[in-house]
């Protein structure tokens, strides 16, 4: 028996009425049947607009007076409801009632602070219509809302329309360009010549915000010019200024201008106390930090949040476990630092840097609010206690717990999938980078590509590189790192030579990945045409490119030029060292190899960890049995590096070759124990 399918069923069902009609019927119901005439749909009335569709979130109008209908528009400002606002401005307009301009104000604020341009036109437009226009005080707001939502062109073209030229729109031009950053800090800085040049009186905001871009751009000396102007014009007094003048030359890199700056302060705020902490953290100098740290708190001033969150990273890079905890005690003193996320965040970086990884989690879980950045900050402690597994489930728990991975928490967990050959997990993240749009960034693409040729999948990497518009340095460095890592050099010097004749000209790191591949394929001719260009980007003075062409000449047997490039090194350090005593090894030159070990130690030079391994090796092929023994030694007792177990294996089987059994055994024994130690190690 055939199987009825649905699709038949429903056919019968079709086909056969359920009523069928009656005989005596069959007649009229042959006939055709009468159409009924449908009624004409009524015509749709237009939308009445009432005080109620104006006012969605207060009483209507008639029970109000226009001053606490401004408090409600102002009220929308502040919750930066700008559409509900907009609404009300429009009713409003064609009811014919004005608006203040401090209504006004407290709507260009939202724009500034939600960055919206089409709200901020539209209210431009209401602007014009209430006849406020040539307000000088809104005018001033209106450019600083164009600067701030990235419209220059509107910004400036309001500025040329106002007949005042009083300092507050050129402030504001001012502002809008330090805050815009990037090569936006040279529009300021014409800006501000321009001012000087039309004669404009400018006020202590107009420095400060004329600092600040001198801070941005690192224009030293126009800085010191405008230390002296203000010192000329009396305005050093100001603690704004001298506060800004501070941060400037921190950021230049004059850490005694600042310094001296600072000891002239006779009442020092938190704000410049904040300054100089920064300060110190952004050069690097974080025992400095610390020191004005404490110095501040015997000055009887209590750190607040901001030096709170400059200060705490600080402890993780110094790993001042004791000092972050007298930290963390006081947060939960003052309650109210205890509940900002920045704080929190902080607070577990510091702990998982510091090795505490349980006190960095018992943060986590006792904080109530948990974000994307607190969520990351517990992978990256992850990541940095070697957990990758745990740091690679986290993400699934945040998603789950409903907060939602940004770029930041992409770019930190991407390189887990690379070292855990996780291709399955990375695939998903990918998926959702591209579901979020966060492929225009460069640094989480290129670490897309790493992950994808750590597992094998070269042609996703290709891909991914392909399909962007834009690219720069670190990704061209990526993509060759994806075919050095699948070992198709000559694809990577196919890149290496389109690099080359695109406009992005490689850095250092990019140049030394460069050597490499030249020295493994032993193509010579590149290699000399990269040495050229090292030279004329004067790349030489950078440890590793100069290492990496000793190194090139070494493996294509050229060990005279090697040796020339290494003389003309004028600061040498281990890694170059190390790259001509392996020059020598390609060259078969094995015995010259050991004597430049030992000039290097007679140097003063420290040999490191690479050092003795090539040094060893020499010896194992050379079959330097002696050598091998005295250099050994010299590595674990006198330089107190740990020995390997390919260390003890080259050894003892070096010394097995030429006889000496008993010392290979010995050998052997100590190899043999430390693996046991090894294995014992995740139990412990």
């Amino acid at each position: 028996m055939k199987s009825i399918t649905s699709s038949t069923i429903s056919l019968h069902f079709h086909a056969f009425p359920p009523n069928p009609p009656k005989a005596s019927s069959f007649r009229r119901a042959q006939a055709p049947p009468k159409r009924r005439k449908k009624p004409l749909p009524k015509p749709k009335r237009p939308p009445i607009f009432t005080e109620k569709d104006a006012f969605p979130e207060s009483l209507p109008l008639h029970s109000r007076n226009p001053r606490f209908v401004y408090k409600d528009i102002q009220r929308f400002a502040r919750q930066n409801k700008l559409r509900q606002a907009i609404t009300i401005l429009d009713y409003l307009d064609n009811q014919g009632i004005p608006v203040n301009p401090t209504t006004f104000a407290a709507l260009i604020a939202a724009c500034v602070r939600t960055k919206s341009l089409d709200h901020g036109k539209q209210i431009h437009t209401f602007i014009r219509i209430n006849g406020l226009e040539k307000n000088e005080f809104l005018r001033t707001k209106l450019v600083n809302m164009y600067m701030a939502c990235g419209s220059l062109e509107d910004a400036h073209n309001l500025f040329d329309e106002s007949p005042s030229r009083s300092v507050y729109p050129w402030n504001a031009l001012l502002r809008g360009s330090v805050i815009l950053g990037g090569r936006r800090y040279r529009e300021a800085l014409h800006t501000y010549f321009e001012m000087r040049e039309l004669g404009v009186e400018m006020n202590v905001y107009s420095f400060s915000n004329v600092i600040k871009s001198f801070a941005g751009s690192s224009a030293l000396s126009q800085g010191l010019k405008t230390h002296a102007l203000l010192i000329k014009n009396g305005f050093i007094g100001s603690e704004l200024l001298r506060t800004s003048l501070i941060d400037m030359y921190f950021k230049c890199g004059k850490i005694k201008l600042a310094r001296q700056l600072f000891e002239e302060i006779g009442e020092r705020d938190i704000v410049v106390w904040g300054t100089m902490i920064s300060g110190f953290a952004h050069n690097r100098l974080q025992w400095e930090a610390l020191e004005y740290m404490r110095w501040m708190v015997d000055e009887g001033i209590r750190p607040n949040s901001v030096i709170l969150t400059i200060i705490l990273p600080v402890m993780a890079e110094l790993s001042a476990w004791q000092l972050g905890r007298e930290v963390h005690a006081y947060v939960l003193k003052t309650k109210s630092y205890s509940k900002q996320i920045f704080i929190q965040s902080a607070l577990i970086d510091m702990y998982c840097k510091c090795g505490d990884l349980e006190n960095g989690r018992r943060v986590f879980y006792r904080s109530n609010e948990r974000n994307a950045i607190c969520w990351t900050a517990l992978m990256s402690g992850y990541v940095a206690n070697g957990r990758l597994e745990q740091a690679l489930r986290s993400i699934v728990w945040m998603q789950q717990e409903g907060s939602r991975p940004d770029v930041v928490t992409v770019a930190t967990i991407v390189p887990v999938c690379t070292e855990l050959r996780a291709l399955d997990q990375g695939k998903e993240i990918h998926a959702y980078v591209v579901k979020n749009y966060f492929l225009d960034n460069i640094s989480i693409v290129s670490s897309l590509m790493m992950m994808y040729s750590k597992c094998g999948v070269l042609d996703y990497s290709v891909r991914l590189f392909d399909g962007m518009r834009q690219r720069n340095v670190i990704l061209w460095t990526a993509m060759i790192d994806s075919y050095v890592e699948n070992r198709h050099l000559y694809g990577a010097l196919g890149v290496i030579r389109s690099m080359l004749l695109s406009k992005h000209r490689p850095d250092s790191v990019a140049i030394g990945r460069m050597l490499s591949i030249c020295g493994e394929l032993k193509n010579l001719k590149l290699g000399k045409e990269i040495h050229g260009q090292v030279l004329k980007k004067n790349f030489e003075s950078v440890h590793f490119v100069s290492a990496e062409i000793v190194k090139m000449y070494g493996i294509c047997g050229v060990v005279s030029y090697a040796k020339l490039v290494f003389d003309t090194i004028r600061i040498k350090g281990s890694m170059t060292w190390t790259a001509i005593i392996d020059a020598y090894r390609y060259c078969g030159l094995y015995k010259d190899a050991v004597d430049l070990f030992d000039e290097m130690r007679a140097k003063g030079f420290t040999p490191n960890h690479f050092t003795f391994q090539v040094v060893l090796s020499i010896c194992d092929e050379a079959g330097f049995v002696d050598d091998a023994c005295r250099i050994f030694n010299l590595m674990t007792r006198k330089y107190e590096i740990k020995a390997s177990e390919e260390h003890y294996s080259l050894i003892s089987g070096l010394l097995a070759r030429f006889g000496r059994t008993e010392e290979a055994q010995r050998f052997i024994q100590l190899s043999s124990s430390l693996s046991q130690q090894k294995a014992l190690e995740p139990s412990l």
